[in-house]
């Protein structure tokens, strides 16, 4: 299976995701945010950083960068897109997921560990996770607070959009467990055709017992598949 990884200025997980790729026998190539061509892709990731210093705000840049027209392209045309933390705020920005990044509810950045709760374990990207399996996931992010209108958010609820959300150990989503109060402890939606998944956790900082834990490589064995 083939994927790209795009590379912005400001990209700090581009490497961290490449090794997940790899790791999982991907055929990946890095390219760069001037290009104006895509190679061949089963899977595009756009990863998590901060692309153009998040000026203007997170992602606004990036998001009318060169490469992102063939991104849309092939989003549209059905090829698998994977934004991760600043990639889901890029993806916002370009219009292919709905919604919006907001700074985090305490006005700071968070970094460290929590819980999320795996909601729709039926598309390409979670097959190999059980419904409502509880994975332990690193965040690092100032604008995390997910919003949307309500007839968007009320469409997310109705055909299983939303991926995943913030919880406890147990799997309770409750507002103590909402790290950067994002609507109904979002961390993570697909579009309507589950082609495309943002989310703000880092699932590529997942994959190594040996350094964390391996929460996130389903993500990666369910697409490899």
């Amino acid at each position: 299976m083939n994927s790209s990884v795009i590379v912005f200025p400001g990209s700090n997980c581009d490497r961290d995701i490449a090794v997940a790729l790899e790791k999982m026998q991907f055929k990946n190539q890095m390219v760069w945010h001037k290009e104006t061509t895509l190679p061949k892709s089963d899977l595009i990731v756009i990863p998590g950083g901060f692309s153009y210093g998040d000026y203007l705000r997170s992602g606004a840049i990036a998001g009318k960068s060169l490469i992102i027209n063939e991104v849309i392209k092939a989003a549209n045309k059905g090829c698998l897109v994977l934004g991760i933390c600043n990639g889901f705020q890029i993806l916002t920005e370009t219009g292919l997921l709905k919604g919006a990044l907001l700074r985090n509810k305490n006005l700071k950045f968070i970094n460290k560990d929590v819980n999320i709760k795996v909601e729709n374990n039926e598309t390409k990207f979670s097959y190999k996770y059980k419904k409502n399996q509880i994975l332990k996931i690193n965040i690092a992010h100032n604008e995390g607070n997910y919003f949307t209108n309500s007839d968007h958010l009320k469409k997310l609820n109705n055909e299983n959009l939303i991926a995943f959300k913030y919880c406890d150990k147990h799997g309770a989503t409750k507002e103590e467990n909402n790290p950067n109060g994002s609507l109904e402890n979002i961390a993570g939606i697909y579009n309507s055709n589950k082609n495309i998944l943002g989310m703000m956790p880092h699932p590529e900082r997942m994959i190594d017992k040996m350094i964390s834990n391996n929460d996130g490589i389903n993500l990666f064995s369910s697409l490899i598949n």
